[in-house]
């Protein structure tokens, strides 16, 4: 058949020319918008639960592994059987006993502001503007994203935690949140021209310490965690000395100078004050780490190479001695004995009296300033900046 022969196709309508272009736009700006979302900018895996040994911690351990954490990680790092880990970009569940990881999540569009672990979740706040402006709790067990929230926290926000209390305190004020119901309980800010200096969340309630100007009293102020009433207010001669918070478990601890004054959580009132052995010259008072925990009936409180057993009534000392961290509960029931980091050992303790119980050495140096943590045969301590596992 010729050319002249041929039956040539119609050419499509304009319409159709139009309507192709516009679906390959709209294609092209789908596919820019994917590569710049929160979706393509997230890596997040889930595993499921750990199974935790019923084991005790041999007689002699061994370091097993460690892991760098992005920041100090003030409260507990152990949760739902596995060890809390954190990076510049996220946080990932890592097993106890040989570091692997479980599950992990990460924003490479954003940076982790702070995290912590409290009632089987893993909350984290991450920064994509000026601001910490993102809050996700995430099933510390899976791995998978339990709730999520917009918030406007300050970039220097620490996150800290007690049973049902997620607390996010900053100079500028602090606020609790429902770890399981991502819901505002409460807020407060600094009275006029004040400023919050620390802040701490434990089983006595939300302990704060406020300044007011210089050469003003010191002061503390607890809140009913739940409910965010003021159950008293007290304050401490301190001049111009750096003042902090061990913490605000059974006991409120504030350390000012080389003392530490012991508060009675009922009213303020002081029990008592404990002498510290003097910082070493040009030692930083504000990074110095300060740990407090309650155990049973007892607050145990650890600071510059001591551990204090201090009775959650009167405040009177059970019992005291060399330690490098903050000893570890041993068993989820209530056993009277506790797990004490010292040079070369992890030495088992009555709770009472602090009478050696048993002893598991340890080959190479313990970190100063961890805060230890028994799963099965493993012991975990977390340090500023790095936890460390062994068995």
């Amino acid at each position: 058949m010729t050319a002249r022969g041929r039956r040539l196709r119609p050419r499509p309508p304009l319409r159709v020319w139009v309507w192709t272009a516009a679906a390959l736009v709209v294609a092209a700006v789908a596919v820019s918008l994917w590569l710049t979302s929160d979706v393509a900018a997230t890596s997040s895996t889930t595993a499921p639960p750990a199974s935790v040994a019923d084991e005790a911690p041999a007689g002699a351990l061994t370091a097993a592994w460690s892991a760098p954490t992005d920041g100090d990680l003030r409260g507990r790092v152990v949760e739902s059987g596995r060890v809390l880990v954190t990076d510049e970009h996220g946080v990932a569940m890592v097993d106890p006993a040989t570091g692997e990881e479980a599950w992990h999540y990460r924003r490479s569009n954003a940076r982790l502001c702070d995290a912590t672990a409290v009632d089987g979740l893993v909350i984290v706040a991450f920064r994509t503007t000026g601001r910490c402006n993102e809050l996700t709790g995430l099933t510390a067990a899976t791995g998978e994203r339990a709730w999520y929230r917009n918030v406007r926290f300050r970039t220097d926000v620490d996150l800290t935690s007690t049973e049902q209390v997620l607390l996010a305190s900053s100079p500028t004020g602090i606020v609790t949140i429902d770890p399981t119901g991502d819901n505002t309980r409460w807020r407060v800010s600094p009275a006029d021209g004040c400023r919050f200096v620390d802040a701490a969340a434990g089983s006595t309630g939300v302990a704060v310490l406020q300044r007011c100007g210089a050469g003003a009293p010191l002061q503390v102020l607890l809140y009913d965690g739940m409910a965010g009433d003021l159950t008293w207010t007290r304050e401490l001669d301190t001049g111009t000395a750096t003042a902090r918070l061990t913490g605000a478990d059974r006991l409120v601890g504030v350390v000012v100078g080389d003392t530490v004054t012991v508060l009675a959580p009922a009213d303020g009132a002081t029990l008592r004050t404990i002498e510290l052995p003097s910082l070493p010259a040009g030692a930083d008072a504000r990074a110095e780490p300060l740990l407090q925990a309650g155990v049973e009936d007892v607050a145990l409180l650890w600071a510059r190479g001591t551990v204090v057993a201090l009775d959650q009534a009167t405040g009177a000392t059970r019992w005291s001695g060399p330690a490098l961290g903050l000893p570890a509960a041993v068993g989820s029931a209530p056993v009277g004995e506790v797990l004490v980091p010292e040079d070369g050992a992890f030495v088992r303790r009555s709770l009472a009296d602090g009478a050696e119980l048993e002893r598991s050495t340890v080959t190479g140096e313990l970190p100063t300033g961890g805060r230890a943590t028994v799963v099965g045969p493993t012991v975990v301590l977390a340090t500023p900046g790095e936890v460390r596992a062994f068995r």
